[in-house]
């Protein structure tokens, strides 16, 4: 499984390489922009979610290349711009500099437009037929956009400081106010690019629709998962392994899984959305082990 991963990987970095040789019309300063953020590393979760659901699906991963490198262009922009002064005011990323520290904010910005934008134009040109791109550029447009990421961000921006606090002790309804408001925007900032992940590679596959159906709750099970992982982290994960700042949200105050639940409780939220996950592909048999890896992983993985 690691190993077969880590060719995927390989496979995925050289094809995020070459999308973003395209030619002397595009300024060096920005294309250097583009490649420091996007070359940087990371884990890849959601260009291999493309490929897993496809093959999942009973289809060569190749045919899915396009659409996995575009969403994780998607998904570099986002962290180009959340990492600007005006909305996190971020340091490092995977550590090194974030984007508009090496370069500068106007810089930054456009490199993250440029990636936007590049995702689309490769959905647009290399996945066929034409109405299965035309529908994975629908899919991603609406997971990325205001009522899905972007729309999650902001959400998450307009709540401040200061929600970790729940009212007063036994107050069950704010307790529940404030703990659907964080799936809400976790749902829309984290999981729903997930979903879209795995509903490209499923649609280029032929997936029909029930399958496409299984895919995205599978998806929503491992979005809020990998949310709860991500504030666990912030609470106790090494900043060194991480590549960048921790506890950077308790010092905010910022409304997160443990200042809501504990730590323990949020551990078993999280391990229960991975079995629902799990459930969620089981028709899949042996074609879904690598799913069902992946779900075990978002929970487990150290950074």
């Amino acid at each position: 499984m690691n190993e077969q991963l880590a060719q995927w990987r390989m496979l995925v970095e050289e094809r995020l390489s070459a999308s973003l040789d395209r030619g002397p019309d595009c300024p060096a300063r920005l294309q250097e922009a583009m490649s420091y953020s996007l070359m940087a590393g990371g884990k890849r979760l959601r260009p291999l979610l493309v490929l897993m659901a496809c093959e999942a699906c009973g289809e060569e991963i190749e045919v899915a290349m396009p659409a996995a490198c575009a969403i994780e262009m998607v998904h570099t922009y986002s962290l180009i711009h959340d990492d600007l002064p005006a909305m996190d005011d971020d340091a490092e990323r995977r550590g090194q500099p974030t984007n508009h520290i090496q370069f500068d904010e106007a810089t930054a910005i456009l490199a993250g437009d440029g990636l936007l934008t590049l995702a689309f134009e490769i959905i647009a040109t290399e996945v066929q037929p034409p109405e299965v791109a035309a529908a994975c550029c629908a899919d991603l447009a609406g997971a990325a956009g205001m009522t899905g990421m972007v729309g999650g961000q902001m959400a998450d921006l307009q709540g401040g400081s200061g929600n970790a606090e729940c009212g007063e002790e036994g107050d069950d309804s704010a307790f529940h106010i404030r703990t659907s408001a964080l799936e809400s925007i976790h749902r829309r900032k984290t999981g729903r690019l997930l979903c879209s992940a795995l509903s490209m590679g499923g649609r280029i596959a032929g997936a029909n629709p029930q399958t496409l159906r299984n895919l995205t709750t599978y998806g929503e099970s491992i979005g809020l998962a990998f949310q709860i992982a991500d504030d666990l982290l912030d609470v106790c994960g090494d900043s060194e392994t991480m590549g960048k700042q921790v506890r950077k949200d308790v010092e905010a105050g910022k409304l997160t899984y443990p200042a809501l639940l504990g730590e323990a409780e949020s551990r078993r939220r999280a391990e229960e959305l991975v079995n629902d996950a799990c459930r969620a592909i089981a028709d899949f048999g042996s074609r879904g082990q690598r799913l069902e890896a992946m779900a075990h992983y978002v929970i487990a993985r150290d950074r």
